[in-house]
């Protein structure tokens, strides 16, 4: 999972943020009905559940119908050989739609810098999408923190470079998806080098580790889950790319988003995810994409000043 840290900086000026929505979300793709698999319907807990599904905002039990924003980080979310959105938080989605009694419509924006701005403007009511929880984020929206990750370094295969830690990235160059934590990180990183880093900012997290890949970027910097997975797995344009699975920085909880004048949906999703967690579903759906020791055992709320701050 990316430390799928997509968190815009709060001092960004409303127009670039609009601007950059707005370009973001029209390079997205469609709205996509979610449905349970099978594997995932059979597990305990994914159940209608009336009471959850009473609290939800009166606008969605009317239309019937929770949309989603997500974008593609793998395994949190991504595309299947078929097209069909997959994942981590494509089996929650499903799920979810189940416990709650409404259909979930899922719909990739694009980039993750389209996430905050899609939620405070209401073209969703929600994200499934494994963003970094980060305090400046917790001021614009809520944050459901839904599970752990951290960050580390992913360099072509082999690491030609030797890259050992974030100070050998000194006067390389170094791709990370626009708005990031990550891109924070090296940013912090690269006014400490003595040559600084050569930080390509790129909009998609596909597009980040197709620049490693061929060789114009030497290395980004990305959520450690995400960048496991991926190369151990050789998906998409993660072939050919290396994880340093030794580099583990900044353990912090991947969240959903949603408006803060939204508590009902919030409270609703809390307690979904917590049915789910405790009939042990969750911890399934974990497993079943290799992240078992990423699951949280309490699903909290704005939550990111508890974790250290590394």
């Amino acid at each position: 999972m990316m430390r799928i840290q997509k968190i815009l900086k709060a001092a960004v000026a409303g127009a670039m943020v609009t601007l950059m929505a707005a370009s973001a979300y029209a390079a997205g793709g469609a709205a996509e009905k979610m449905t349970v698999d099978g594997d995932v319907a059979k597990l305990p807990g994914i159940v209608l559940t009336q009471k959850l599904a009473d609290g939800l905002p009166p606008s969605i039990k009317s239309s019937g119908v929770l949309k989603v924003a997500t974008d593609l980080t793998p395994p949190i979310s991504f595309h299947g050989e078929d097209g069909k959105l997959i994942g981590i938080d494509a089996d929650i989605a499903a799920a979810l739609g189940v416990i709650l009694g409404v259909d979930v419509e899922m719909t990739d924006v694009g980039a993750g810098a389209a996430i905050v701005p899609s939620i405070l403007a209401k073209r969703f009511d929600i994200s499934i999408s494994g963003i970094n929880d980060d305090p400046e984020l917790e001021k614009q929206v809520d944050v459901i923190d839904y599970m752990y990750d951290a960050t580390t370094i992913m360099t072509i295969k082999d690491n030609p470079l030797a890259i050992k830690g974030m100070e050998d990235l000194c006067g390389k160059k170094v791709a990370v998806p626009v708005g990031t934590f990550q891109a924070k990180m090296v940013e912090a990183v690269s006014a400490k080098c003595a040559t600084p880093v050569n930080i390509m900012s790129i909009p998609k997290m596909p597009d980040v580790l197709q620049a490693v890949r061929t060789g114009r970027a030497d290395a980004t910097v990305n959520g450690y889950a995400t960048s496991v997975y991926t190369t151990e797995h050789q998906t998409g344009n993660g072939k050919g790319l290396q994880a340093l699975p030794d580099i583990r920085l900044a353990v912090g909880y991947l969240g959903m988003l949603t408006a803060k004048d939204n508590p009902q949906l919030r409270d609703s999703v809390v307690a979904a995810l917590q049915q789910m967690v405790d009939s042990g579903a969750y911890e399934t759906i974990m497993k079943k994409w290799s992240l078992g020791p990423l699951a949280v055992k309490t699903v909290k709320v704005n939550d990111a000043a508890s974790m250290p701050a590394d």
